[in-house]
């Protein structure tokens, strides 16, 4: 994700949550085209306006922008229509669109744009104004969700394939490869693990889970998944599937009010993969409070070694639960911020979005 929208992802001068919900009961316009509410068990987002029936406060996460709803896993309400202000104000964003639901699984190019008559920067630019987003960036999310969506449901491969737009087995095999390390027919089905897909503000997660526990928990971006998921693969003896688990949907609602600013907390029950040193230095960092950061030295220190501080860093990389282990609370001696899996932009992000919590108690995890 490009950093050029990071605060287009989440606003901190957005009214509390309880607010936005009192909006979204009431209708009011205030806050037309400046936040929108996702709504976790229909998988849309809607205006705060939208005529539909109201879902449980609970349920509702509110973002700032349409692009920031659509990367985390969100369709547009075909009640209110929130993609409509801005295709009414500009024939070329209504005329692109319009091509985009006519088409959503065609895999939309630059020249398919130049060949409809528009400029390329200025439907960039146009785009990433009204939305936060590219037009390119809006249907490759389209064709990823649908195919990865008809895997979870049981769809074959070849359905999930056709779903997601891809004229050929190999490039939807390829694509889902680049995203989890292995192709889709390897992953599909029942399995002792199960992987799902979990929209954030920050971007799409990866969640694993046993029917117990919470094994991985991951920002899609990050340069080792492919790996740790090949880990877990061979763990299980390649019985990794697509669906939801009970761990899964529970670190779903508490990422939910996470980003939500409601709890810092998460109590998801996790299966922690590593040595005793490791498990120590993932243990120190879980008593790190919300909206405080500290040094690799100063964990070293925590946990009895300190000459330790490389093995804490390999320990600190080696989390693969983000958030639930919050190691982008750990920063240089110096304060700046050092390597995060995720990208150092969000990293940043998230140490902004804690800092709410600096002044709230917060359970120990």
């Amino acid at each position: 994700m490009a950093t050029d929208t990071l605060h287009d992802l989440f606003d901190l001068t957005l009214p509390d949550p309880a607010t936005l919900y009192r909006a979204l009961l009431a209708r009011e316009a205030t806050y037309e085209g400046r936040v929108y509410v996702c709504v976790a068990t229909t998988g849309i987002f809607c205006r705060l306006t939208c005529p539909a029936r109201k879902p449980l406060a609970e349920n509702c996460t509110f973002r700032p922008t349409i692009g920031a709803c659509i990367e985390a896993g969100f369709r547009p309400c075909k009640r209110c229509h929130p993609l409509q202000p801005a295709a009414e104000a500009d024939p070329m964003i209504a005329a692109l669109l319009a091509a985009l639901d006519a088409r959503p699984a065609y895999r939309f190019g630059e020249e398919d744009i130049a060949r409809m008559g528009y400029d390329l920067s200025t439907v960039r630019r146009a785009f990433k104004r009204h939305f936060g987003m590219t037009f390119l960036d809006m249907a490759r999310h389209r064709r990823l969700r649908e195919g990865f969506e008809t895997l979870a449901l049981g769809g074959s491969v070849i359905a999930a394939q056709q779903e997601a737009g891809f004229q050929s087995a190999s490039a939807f095999r390829a694509a889902f490869a680049r995203l989890l390390g292995c192709a889709p027919g390897d992953i599909a089905g029942e399995g002792r693990l199960l992987a799902d897909w979990i929209g954030t503000p920050l971007g799409d997660m990866i969640a694993i889970s046993s029917p117990t526990h919470l094994h991985l928990l991951e920002f899609i971006e990050r340069r080792g998944l492919p790996a740790e998921i090949a880990r877990l693969r061979q763990g299980v003896k390649g019985a990794l599937g697509i669906g939801s688990t009970a761990p899964t949907e529970q670190i779903r609602a508490e990422l939910g009010a996470y980003f939500a600013g409601r709890s810092a907390d998460f109590a998801t029950p996790v299966a922690l993969d590593g040595s005793a040193f490791t498990r120590a230095v993932w243990a120190e960092l879980r008593r790190i409070p919300a909206g405080e950061s500290v040094s690799y030295a100063e964990i070293a220190r925590r946990i009895g070694a300190p000459a330790a501080i490389r093995a804490v860093a390999r320990a600190n990389g080696a989390n693969q639960l983000a958030l639930i282990i919050p190691c982008h609370r750990v920063i240089g001696a110096d304060g700046a911020l050092t390597g995060y899996g995720g990208g150092l932009w969000r990293k940043q992000r998230l140490l902004e979005i804690e800092a709410q919590y600096r002044t709230r108690p917060q359970q120990v995890g």
